[in-house]
């Protein structure tokens, strides 16, 4: 039988497989355009990560790879590491498609030590990744345990203050801070055109104050917060494109962070 947490993930793995298969060839990421030479990552991590050439990378929870493949593209010695066997088994026919030499593992975040990979100049993960996790303190462990001392850890992730909205954004809906796991089900996925997808899903609100503190209590050393009041996606609901490559909620334009990034160092 399995345990509360691992029906949890269990149930998250097989929505992710689901998504997958919807999300391969959706405009919204542009697995095509990537595929000519179009770049998938956002200005925002970007402008702040800079040069990865030569580097060691491992990407959390990289879904089918384009962002992972994006750091090959430039340079860096990828890993990626998914849940979804869906997933993964698609990161690895493009990265033999493109010829590149990333390596792309299928595993749970909490079960990475299981793997023997080596330590990592950086360790990166991006937009919508820690809300799948119930427990933060063990993700910052498993980051640190995979960092050089010296090493990066960078990440950009939509804001906690988003999360508490209904899916509308006309009103506060969750808390703040993480209470309790947060069951939502038959929704359809963020990409153009999706069919409603019947199945729950688990997930949980981190405020920005766990996930700090995280990061700090595991040997890490913070160099910048930054926050964005604007998101790099046209993802959510009853937003607005106002500016190439930027979107705002309607109602809310410039009143609410929407994005942050960040950067530590292993001590």
């Amino acid at each position: 039988m399995k345990s509360t947490e691992e029906e949890y993930f269990y149930t998250n793995k097989e929505l992710w497989n689901k998504r997958t298969a919807i999300h391969l060839d959706s405009e919204f990421y542009n697995k095509k355009g990537f595929i000519e030479g179009a770049t998938v990552l956002t200005p925002i991590e970007l402008n702040e990560l800079q040069n990865v050439s030569g580097k060691s990378l491992l990407h959390l929870q990289c879904h089918f790879g384009l962002d992972s493949l994006n750091w090959a593209r430039l340079g860096a010695r990828v890993t990626g590491v998914d849940i979804s066997d869906t997933a993964i088994a698609e990161a690895r026919k493009l990265n033999t498609q493109l010829g590149y030499s990333a390596n792309f593992i299928c595993s749970n975040i909490y079960d990475l030590a299981d793997q023997g990979l080596e330590e990592m100049d950086i360790v990166f993960t991006s937009y919508g990744t820690i809300g799948w996790l119930p427990d933060l303190q063990k993700w910052a462990a498993i980051i640190a345990k995979h960092l050089k001392t010296g090493g990066i850890f960078y990440m950009a992730d939509f804001h906690p203050v988003l999360w508490m909205f209904d899916d509308n954004f006309t009103k506060i809906e969750y808390a703040y801070h993480k209470t309790s796991v947060i069951i939502t089900e038959n929704k359809p996925t963020y990409v153009e055109n999706s069919p409603e997808i019947l199945q729950k899903e688990y997930g949980w609100n981190h405020s920005t104050s766990e996930l700090l503190n995280a990061l700090l209590s595991n040997g890490l050393e913070l160099k910048f917060f930054n926050e964005y009041n604007y998101s790099p996606y046209g993802c959510f609901n009853n937003s607005t494109e106002f500016e190439k490559g930027k979107w705002h909620i309607n109602g809310l334009e410039g009143k609410i962070p929407m994005v942050y990034s960040l950067m530590a160092i292993k001590k």
